[in-house]
Parts: C-alpha cells; structure tokens; sequence
C-alpha cells in the first residue's frame, strides 16, 4: 500500500467529468476513491450502449493498461469524485513487483468478464424489450429488501439510462414502467422501486 500511495495521483473530478474516452491510446489506470461513474460505447450512427456503472474502490481503465490496447469504452463521472491515476507505465512496474496485486488485478478483469457474460445472458439475449426490463428489474430485486408490500429496491439511475442499458429507448422504457404498474406487478415513486410480483414478472422472461 505504502508502494502504491507513492505513484499514484489523486485529484477530484467534477461531475460528467471523462476519465478516458472510447479508441484512446492507454494512459494508465483510473481507481475511483468515492463516486460513481458510468461506462458505455457508442456505435458508429452515434447510438449509446451503456455498458455499466461502476462504484468506489473499482479500478478502470484496467484492461486497456495490461493489453497495451484502447480503452474499449468512456468512462464518465456522474457525480463529483475522488480519482486517483497511476500511469501505465509505473503501474506495470508496481505490479511486477507486488504478485498479490497482479493476483488481484487479475480477478478484477475475470469479474469484469463474467459481468459482461451475465449481462449478455440476461438481457442482450432477450427478444423483446419488455423481456429485457423484466430481467433487469428481477436483476434488482434480487439485491432488494423484502418489505410488507413487496421488494425494495432503490434506482440510481434515469429512465433514458435504463434504455440505454437495455437497448431501448425512453419511450418504450416509460410505457413498459407505466403497464408494469398498471398490471400490479410494480410501483415506482421517484427512485423507489417496489416489485409486488417477482412471479408474473418471471413468467414474462422467455427462458
């Protein structure tokens, strides 16, 4: 740790601030101390695919650093944040000489992975939008609180970030929240969410 706080440089980061951005050349490696940000691509036509959100004490920018490749996605802060740098350079050097954070290294980019795999499983093979929110909602409620009224779960992201996370768009998202409620199977207040019916919405997915 001692090693570590000697190359690395921390800095706060306004928010919408871009750590890197998509095709970028590898400059090193970005831990994000406190704060949130938001990982995503963009398709040739200008579309945005959001990849996924990441949270305090993840490393980005990990992959790109290690492959010597660039950054395959933007990686914006949403909110004001503590970042703090380590060029590539010096954080190879820095894992040559430390195995057990080469170890760790590696298991974030194995989670990463995986995290991609689970997400093109429940989502990116859904035929319809409608299946896709009803897997990312089910997603949720799996990490909610089990409540008198149904489970808990709080959103921290905007409905034309939940279509870009599904491949929809914010229409389509708004109309599928509004009959989700309607059929009793969802209410949603501001960020609160209350799934009533994990079943029915289960039987909504084409497994």
């Amino acid at each position: 740790m001692d090693d570590f706080e000697s190359i690395k440089r921390s800095a706060a980061y306004p928010a919408h601030s871009l750590l890197f951005m998509e095709g970028e050349s590898p400059r090193g490696i970005f831990l994000l101390c406190h704060g949130r940000a938001k990982l995503y691509m963009t398709s040739s036509q200008g579309k945005m695919l959001l990849l996924r959100f990441a949270d305090g004490g993840e490393v980005l920018g990990l992959h790109a650093a290690l492959s010597n490749r660039p950054y395959d996605a933007t990686a914006e802060v949403l909110e004001s944040a503590q970042v703090a740098f380590v060029p590539q350079a010096e954080f190879l050097r820095f894992l040559e000489r430390h195995a057990e954070a080469c170890l760790k290294a590696a298991r974030q980019l194995s989670d990463r992975c995986q995290d991609a795999f689970d997400q093109m499983r429940s989502i990116g093979l859904a035929h319809t939008a409608a299946e896709k929110l009803a897997r990312l909602l089910l997603e949720w409620s799996s990490e909610g609180h089990e409540t008198p009224q149904g489970i808990r779960v709080e959103i921290h992201i905007t409905q034309e970030e939940i279509a870009q996370l599904i491949g929809s768009s914010r229409e389509t998202v708004n109309r599928l929240f509004s009959k989700f409620g309607s059929e009793s199977l969802i209410t949603l207040h501001g960020s609160t969410l209350l799934v009533h019916n994990p079943t029915a919405l289960a039987s909504l997915v084409n497994t």
